[in-house]
């Protein structure tokens, strides 16, 4: 218990009533019956950066610079690509996620989304896959053995700051696809992002980890009523899991930079990946803009 302090005037108070006041206020302090005011909720051991705001999400870079480096299509199990990582090494580990292109697609068509991650804290791989025509089931795997990779084999620099606890997978098309099936083989991953996912498999009622589909309303590809609908519903109510489906998008627009789509994506990693409550907000209730045409989630942010 602090001392209690004299007046900050510097002037003495005798006067027997002050006296007795204050011998009052320090009794109670000391048997507990003053209510004191309660510390402000300390910050949660995984956030990283500043407090979000929409400008933040919205700009083109996060607040950390980032570095780069490729990965050679020798290693074991999926065929390379490129790595991506904050600079910034004072405020701990972060968390990491594998992005998959889609079929016949290499990573540089999603490539803007590796340093735009990044660069709110995350360590990212766009993978290459083993062959173009790999199915979603091959992504997803590809998918696990890259972050498997990050983990256990990346160079030191890459490695050293990542939290191995805190992973995540997306991926686009059929590597959207590959990111459900890598889901519900590791129900250990903290979030999934399919964007515009294809798959034949339409039940995904085994999946436990919290995941955002994006679809475009006008995929004649992976149309939504047919894909991401149907994604999205299969997987159980009691998994936390959103679905945003973008105004007038086609199957292609993960291919160019999309803010609406990467301010949602974002927000889903840091809230899930990293535990960051204060970008609950961004998610529940329902974010509005034109460029969304639909957005359901199980607001358990609220």
């Amino acid at each position: 218990m602090a001392a209690f302090a004299p007046p900050t005037d510097g002037v003495a108070d005798v006067h027997p009533r002050n006296a007795i006041a204050r011998l009052a206020v320090a009794a109670a302090l000391a048997c507990g019956a003053l209510t004191l005011a309660q510390p402000a909720q300390a910050a949660g051991p995984y956030e990283r950066g500043p407090n979000p705001t929409d400008s933040l999400l919205e700009a083109s870079r996060g607040p950390f610079s980032t570095s780069e480096q490729s990965v050679s299509s020798l290693v074991s199990g999926f065929g390379g690509g490129r790595v991506y990582y904050p600079n910034d090494t004072s405020q701990g580990t972060f968390g990491a996620i594998a992005i998959s292109p889609g079929y016949t697609a290499s990573w540089s068509t999603l490539s803007w989304l590796g340093p735009r991650i990044a660069s709110h804290g995350f360590v990212v791989i766009g993978i290459e896959t083993n062959t173009r025509y790999d199915q979603p089931d091959s992504r997803g795997r590809q998918l696990l053995a890259a972050l498997d990779w990050l983990v256990e084999d990346s160079p030191s620099a890459v490695r050293g700051r990542i939290d191995p606890s805190r992973l995540a997978v997306a991926g686009h098309s059929m590597g959207g696809g590959g990111s459900l099936e890598a889901a519900d083989d590791r129900p250990s991953l903290q979030a999934a992002v399919p964007i515009a996912p294809w798959n034949l498999t339409k039940n995904w009622s085994g999946i436990r980890v919290p995941t955002m589909i994006i679809g475009g309303e006008t995929d004649s590809i992976a149309p939504v009523s047919s894909h991401s609908q149907p994604f999205y519903e299969s997987i159980p109510a009691s998994s936390e899991k959103a679905y945003l489906e973008l105004n007038g998008a086609s199957h292609f627009f993960p291919q160019t930079t999309n803010t609406t789509m990467a301010k949602s994506m974002v927000s889903w990693l840091k809230r899930f990946v990293d535990d960051d409550l204060r970008y609950d907000p961004f998610l529940c209730p329902a974010p509005r803009s034109s460029a969304i045409e639909e957005y359901r989630d199980t607001c358990p942010h609220s």
